[in-house]
């Protein structure tokens, strides 16, 4: 690309708004020129709507951006949305059929059949959805944070060994339930065994995102997913306790190596955010832990250790991922990044 593509960003003052401005803010191919948020917020600038949460300073280039309401007409290409799932589906439906690319963080549109459920890494061929959708534009979402976190990690063991079940008990950090989230009583000292429809999500997504197409059709991937989801008492960093098992009799030094040696096309593109590393393998006893991983890759890698052999089932690891980079804003930023490769922005 010879320019920048200008981005709007909805529901800007959000957490994950805010994570898509700090990863923006020295992209190659993007420049935010839009904010919108929502009726509170709109016509003050950003500084005076939002509330800064990240580390670091608020980028001065977004502080005296207007807020705008988070409909069309927007003064961008296309949209980065981090819009709450109960006005996601209106506001990006309306961005779509307006001609805008929408690329979604949101709940709204993931289990809609003919919109990509993207995991650049591990399933790009989906891409082909987007010749069925009907509008001007189109919509392409990333999946829920956890979701995320065990589909790339299941990739490989898929691709190699094919997984028929899998059971995830995840552990997830404060910030995936936006701010103020929980409150500081019912989390300190205290896990919560319950996330409200986090673990209809991880099932169902992750079948889709591992599933085939098949005579122009997707098709949910034949294997059990088993979830059970916790708020822990963690500021970043979303964790996956994982047993699977195999179709195929293995070793686990292939597993291992499976997990290790794992690249994909975002890593023969060199797109901007693609980790060198999406699976980094880590033999420590006791890793990984979020203080320590969640960073890896800049944020966008999964690690995975503890990998053992299970008595139930045939193996068992625990993965780590940064929920609200590879989790959320990083991810759809990958997204845009591919639908840029394979000509579908920027043409």
């Amino acid at each position: 690309m010879t320019r920048k593509l200008r981005v709007g960003i909805l529901g800007a003052t959000g957490m994950v708004g805010q994570r898509f401005i700090q990863l923006l803010e020295n992209h190659p191919q993007f420049e935010i020129t839009a904010l919108a948020a929502s009726d509170r917020s709109q016509g003050k600038t950003f500084q005076e709507a939002c509330t800064w949460r990240l580390a670091g300073e608020m980028p001065e280039f977004v502080k005296s951006m207007p807020i705008a309401a988070p409909q069309p007409p927007l003064d961008c290409e296309l949209v980065f949305s981090s819009l709450p799932g109960d006005i996601a589906r209106q506001s990006e439906g309306a961005f779509a059929e307006a001609g805008f690319p929408v690329i979604s963080n949101s709940s709204a549109y993931r289990m809609d059949t003919h919109v990509p459920l993207l995991i650049p890494e591990v399933n790009h061929p989906h891409l082909a959805l987007l010749e069925l959708q009907q509008q001007k534009g189109f919509i392409v979402t990333n999946p829920n944070c956890s979701t995320i976190m065990l589909a790339l990690a299941l990739a490989p063991l898929h691709a190699r060994f094919r997984v028929t079940s899998v059971i995830a008990t995840t552990l997830q950090a404060l910030s995936g339930a936006g701010y103020p989230g929980v409150p500081s009583l019912a989390i300190s000292d205290n896990v919560l065994p319950f996330i409200d429809g986090e673990e209809e999500k991880i099932e169902k997504e992750t079948l889709k995102i591992l599933g085939p197409i098949e005579k122009g059709h997707l098709m949910d991937a034949p294997m059990q997913v088993s979830a059970q989801c916790h708020r822990v008492n963690v500021s970043d960093g979303h964790m996956a306790a994982v047993r699977v098992k195999l179709d195929k009799v293995t070793r686990i030094e292939e597993v291992s190596e499976a997990f290790a040696s794992f690249s994909s096309l975002p890593q023969e593109l060199k797109l901007h955010s693609a980790p060198e590393k999406p699976i980094v393998v880590l033999q420590e006893p006791d890793r990984p832990q979020p203080r320590l991983d969640r960073d890896a890759g800049n944020g966008m890698s999964v690690t995975v250790g503890r990998l053992r052999e299970d008595n139930v089932l045939d193996y068992r690891f625990v993965a780590l991922s940064h929920n609200t980079i590879r989790g959320a804003a990083g991810a759809a930023i990958l997204n845009a990044e591919l639908l840029i490769a394979s000509g579908y922005l920027g043409k």
